[in-house]
């Protein structure tokens, strides 16, 4: 299979087969509080791709070229998180400068993508030996990070979507915000889940 082929596979297992947030369950604090208006989830998206691109690639990078010749390996999850909130302090501090309005329309969920699982299991996958032994190189490790960012903002996007449409509709008092944004998710979750058969 040439690149374009192992790229295309990448991008179907990142989007739809293994999305960070319908079938592993990571990154649900954004997903569920930034998913209410498609401006603020856009927002998130961008800044979650960024994130997790630059994140895959510096993590990459101190794993192999750090940790792994110290023979430091066990202080990875430590030196990722570090890693992670450098990165979000700059888009912080990027779109508070350059955008008031999104950066306001964020609130806590921007400095929460340092906490954001999602970011983390992506750094942690690219070093993860995959099921045939082998593992990422510098490039399909970014690619990762890159695609699995497209995934989330793809279903963050969605979500946003259905929830603004469900804003106009009539449904009982208790089941307003997040009760329905709960089921909403489950039946998305449900919907992916039929990804999984998919083989190449």
């Amino acid at each position: 299979m040439g690149f374009l082929g192992q790229l295309f596979t990448m991008a179907i297992s990142a989007i739809l087969i293994q999305n960070f947030v319908l079938s592993r369950f990571l990154g649900l604090c954004p997903y569920l509080g930034v998913s209410k208006k498609m401006d603020s989830a856009f927002g998130m998206g961008m800044a979650v791709i960024f994130v997790m691109t630059m994140a895959s690639a510096f993590c990459y990078l101190i794993y192999q070229y750090i940790l792994v010749p110290f023979e430091l390996e066990y202080l990875q999850t430590l030196a990722f998180i570090l890693t992670i909130a450098a990165l979000v302090q700059f888009v912080e501090m990027f779109i508070k400068k350059n955008s008031p309005a999104l950066y306001k329309s964020l609130g806590v969920y921007l400095p929460l993508i340092t906490t954001n699982c999602a970011v983390l299991g992506v750094a942690i996958l690219n070093i993860t030996p995959l099921a045939d032994g082998t593992r990422y190189n510098f490039i399909w490790a970014v690619l990762n990070g890159f695609l699995s960012g497209v995934g989330f903002t793809f279903v963050l996007l969605a979500m946003a979507g259905i929830r603004e449409r469900l804003e106009m509709a009539e449904m009982p008092k208790s089941m307003r915000g997040m009760p329905s944004g709960l089921i909403l998710a489950g039946t998305m979750a449900l919907a992916f889940y039929g990804f999984m058969g998919m083989k190449f």
